[in-house]
């Protein structure tokens, strides 16, 4: 009997799928060190817990993109460990703060299915959920990834294609219970600059940069248990359109996400991913850039004191940001782009 896995392929998805993933994960202080040596992020509520306090929050919360990688790590062995590309997120949504000594475990349904025109492979789509030991919903979001195929002549499924938004809207994001910003300290937070202060088209260069090592990029997907071996293993990539290591695509939301503190400090929590997609691979030794565009503003029903932005994070790499690179005539991305990412964040008000 055969007792390994090699990963599902994509004859193996069927549309309304449930799959329960293994490896419940409880978060340690040591995961939170280990998270913020590899980043370097400063946001003061998930680095101070008087400051988390004052707001209301127990302790302070785990980073958000922490409790997202986690999440996402679990459904690698099931979903994507014969996954080409992760192609996209949407309908992202952060459901309640996740503290050191919180248990998470994900399921994931498929929603879509694809194949596409070599036969060699198909887009798969996922909805998948993380929960806690009290099984409260603290995640839940989509994502679709080209997947392979294990035999290329096998009949291909009828395709169908979740129709999914464009965006959260903002009367969907959820507000921590019992959150209060009259104690927020901004000088403790590292910026003056609040919810009322940023404006609709505003742009914001992050400034620093980021260059990535071999060693942290795998510690950091090893971290989150996933186990894609387009990651780790340098012998199953020599022979792959890029012969080296991809790093995890989540690695450069970290990064982004780290670098907009500078511009960004008090966006104190992430309310939900509105869509995201990997332009294109990093790899050890380029050095990440960041920039925001403001998409949106929005007020958030019963909170006076607390606002939403919606954020567009591009990261680059190897280009610094000053003129804001994005698109060429042409309307493709620029060589340099990597990643963008559309995203709702918490920030006080006046």
């Amino acid at each position: 009997m055969q007792k390994t896995s090699a990963g599902n392929f994509f004859e193996d998805f069927a549309l309304e799928q449930k799959l329960r993933h293994a490896t419940p994960r409880t978060l340690s202080a040591g995961d939170v060190s280990l998270y913020t040596a590899l980043y370097g992020s400063r946001f003061a509520v998930n680095s101070a817990e008087p400051f988390a306090q004052s707001l209301g929050f127990k302790q302070a919360p785990v980073d958000d993109f922490l409790t997202f990688h986690v999440v996402f790590g679990k459904t690698v062995p099931d979903v994507s460990l014969n996954a080409v590309a992760n192609l996209g997120y949407a309908e992202g949504r952060f459901l309640a703060p996740v503290y050191v000594g919180d248990t998470l475990t994900t399921s994931t349904t498929v929603i879509g299915l694809k194949q596409n025109s070599n036969g060699k492979t198909g887009t798969v789509y996922v909805r998948s959920v993380g929960v806690n030991q009290r099984d409260e919903p603290v995640i839940d979001y989509v994502r679709w990834m080209m997947v392979n195929k294990r035999d290329p002549g096998s009949a291909a499924p009828e395709a169908s294609v979740p129709d999914l938004s464009d965006h959260v809207s903002s009367q969907n994001l959820w507000v921590p219970e019992g959150l209060r910003m009259a104690g927020y300290d901004t000088a403790l937070a590292g910026s003056p600059h609040l919810w009322d202060d940023f404006v609709l088209g505003e742009r914001i260069d992050h400034v620093d940069g980021i260059t990535v090592e071999e060693a942290e990029h795998m510690m950091a997907t090893r971290l989150y248990q996933n186990t894609a071996r387009v990651h780790f293993n340098q012998l199953a990539q020599q022979d792959s359109r890029f012969g080296r290591r991809l790093i995890y695509g989540g690695h450069v939301i970290s990064l982004a996400r780290a670098l907009s503190f500078n511009g960004l400090a008090n966006s104190f929590r992430i309310a939900a991913i509105n869509g995201g997609r990997h332009v294109a691979p990093l790899f050890a030794g380029d050095t990440v850039f960041a920039w925001s565009e403001v998409l949106d503003k929005a007020e958030i029903s019963g909170h006076h004191d607390v606002g939403a932005l919606r954020l567009r994070t591009l990261a680059t790499k190897d280009q610094p940001c000053a003129e804001f690179p994005d698109r060429d005539a042409e309307s493709k991305f620029l060589p340099a782009v990597i990643l963008e990412l559309d995203y709702w964040v918490l920030m006080p008000r006046r």
